[in-house]
């Protein structure tokens, strides 16, 4: 081979193993006997390539579980990524496998690899091309333009490839005008989301075509899908003072005696989550340097439209705050203003949005809000609603009109404008109660006043 790997005196290994400080003798064992075998493959086959990731999967099927196996490449997929960065090796076979099939995730290669047909599993992995049919470079161009223009759009990118790969997996229609496109992709599937994919798609497809033939008529809208699946929306549950308090003091008690800073961990998480509003992916991203105890505010950087915002938060919450700094500090964590402010012992690592959405929920569930099991109840993202339908009501007890803080409400949640505000204003009895008594003493003597003026 041309590269510097395999190495005759496996110096690579060591080093590698080695940098990923890991505490536990029997994982740093784990992995030198899983390198060292398939350092044995490779030197046999003298080429990294398939074929040598197929007979190290052979090899080691007859000692291990396929589960345990399938487990085991991950090792692999780590270190052959290290090879590639420090320049050992001049390419990752997985890698080239994942980018020929068009897919992000490595492990559906190992599966194929594993499989009994490895070359027939292979081809029912590869996907068209992303952008590759008629239409993809007029897609491709239109998402491009709107990223350009300060816009994450994520969302509608997944919808252009959806369509996309029916139009290449058709190619009958590269001659049919568009409506029957549209139509043809629309009759693959009869639900209601899909109807409202459909409705948004033709508008995406009007406007580009407008950007480029202004003469070109415009499409009137259609409301109506957008309202049938608005009927299927969950309605978002509010948590009230009481359901908040027991939250916190089960946050507290988290049992986890591997990691003791977790229980700490996930009740600042869920306070931060409630007073502040935070969505998960902003706690997640918390940074130690985001926290200014002398001020007493957070810095949330780079949010939705690619917004940053500083957050007064109350004394009472910046207290807690401060004690989890010192309590995470004790632990052992970084110091460092770039490190994750949730900051975990096991892994030595940040919290991913995915485990602030698995950890809350499992405070929810045990707080008796959630079934055990399943996705019906409460959400993690219902306690940034009931923070806005709690500070309503606040306002409305205190004699304020929300009306006039709502501006201020929008800017504090991270929104463009109080409408993007008003869709987490969920109408309870008690914000129907107070609103109904302020119209009372506020609207109510206008109206008499006016029956006494046309009297």
């Amino acid at each position: 081979m041309t590269s510097r790997w395999p190495d005759p005196d496996r110096a690579r290994i060591g080093s590698y193993v080695a940098s990923l400080d890991l505490r536990n003798l029997k994982s740093r064992t784990c992995y030198r006997q899983v390198l060292h075998s398939f350092q044995d493959i490779v030197e046999r086959h003298e080429v990294l390539d398939q074929q040598a990731l197929q007979a190290w999967l052979r090899e080691l099927a007859t000692r291990w579980a396929t589960s345990t196996l399938l487990h085991r490449t991950r090792i692999i997929d780590r270190f052959l990524d290290y090879l590639l960065v420090t320049g050992a090796i001049d390419h990752n076979p997985v890698e080239a496998l994942r980018e020929a099939c068009h897919i992000k995730q490595c492990m559906p290669i190992w599966r194929a690899l594993i499989s009994r047909s490895p070359e027939q599993a292979l081809a029912k992995l590869r996907q068209p091309k992303p952008f590759g049919s008629v239409l993809g470079e007029v897609m491709a161009e239109h998402v491009a333009m709107m990223r350009r223009r300060g816009y994450k759009y994520t969302s509608q990118p997944e919808r252009f490839l959806q369509f996309d790969r029916f139009l290449q997996l058709n190619p009958q229609l590269e001659t049919q005008p568009l409506s029957v496109m549209i139509d043809q992709w629309a009759a693959t599937k009869g639900t209601r989301n899909h109807a409202y994919e459909r409705e948004n798609l033709e508008r995406i497809f009007a406007k580009i075509l407008r950007r480029h033939d202004p003469s070109a008529p415009r499409r009137r809208p259609d409301p109506r899908p957008r309202k049938e699946v608005a009927r299927q929306w969950r309605k978002p549950h509010i948590y009230s003072p009481a359901d908040v308090r027991r939250m916190l003091d089960i946050a507290r008690s988290y049992p986890s005696p591997r990691a003791t800073l977790r229980p700490l961990s996930i009740y600042t998480m869920l306070l931060l989550a409630y007073c502040a509003g935070l969505r998960r992916g902003e706690l997640a991203r918390l940074d130690l340097g985001d926290v200014n105890p002398g001020d007493g505010t957070i810095t949330v950087r780079q949010t939705k439209f690619f917004k940053t915002r500083i957050l007064p938060l109350p004394d009472s919450v910046m207290t807690e705050l401060r004690t989890y700094i010192a309590a995470r500090r004790r632990a052992g964590a970084s110091q460092d203003s770039h490190s994750a402010l949730f900051w975990h012992v096991h892994g030595r690592s940040h919290y991913t949005p995915e485990m602030v959405t698995w950890v809350l929920t499992g405070v929810i569930r045990r707080a008796g809000l959630k079934p055990l099991q399943g996705q019906l109840g409460p959400r993690v993202h219902d306690l940034r609603h009931s923070m806005v339908v709690n500070r309503i009501l606040e306002w409305y007890r205190l004699g304020i009109n929300p009306q006039d803080r709502l501006p201020f409400l929008a800017t504090y949640l991270g929104h463009r404008d109080i409408n993007s505000t008003l869709v987490y204003i969920t109408v309870t009895q008690d914000l129907l109660h107070l609103a109904n008594e302020r119209f009372r003493a506020l609207g109510a003597p206008c109206l008499n006043l006016e029956r006494e003026v046309r009297s």
